[in-house]
């Protein structure tokens, strides 16, 4: 069964309970016996284990595939680094 956490926004108390996918949520507090309990929405936590999955579940950064000659994205990166610099004016004093 899942566990699914509440909060009261009259009093704020907050509490966690194991509940069916088929049960009602709660609607009163325990605490203050409001109408006022709402379901947190938390993120949940992903861990990635294992190697390989980065290299078979994911194209390369640059979009081409495996079978592309890799010289050519590397001699476009370094015309675009060599184009991009700046002079800054010196500062007065």
């Amino acid at each position: 069964m899942p566990i699914y956490t509440y909060r009261c926004e009259t009093c704020g108390v907050q509490f966690d309970r194991h509940q069916s996918f088929n049960d009602q949520p709660l609607t009163t507090c325990p605490e203050c016996n409001k109408k006022s309990l709402r379901k947190v929405i938390a993120p949940v936590g992903i861990v990635f284990k294992g190697s390989g999955w980065y290299a078979t579940d994911h194209k390369s950064p640059s979009g081409t595939r495996n079978g592309a000659p890799k010289s050519e994205s590397k001699s476009e990166s370094k015309e675009t680094s060599t184009a991009t610099t700046e002079s800054k004016p010196a500062a007065s004093e």
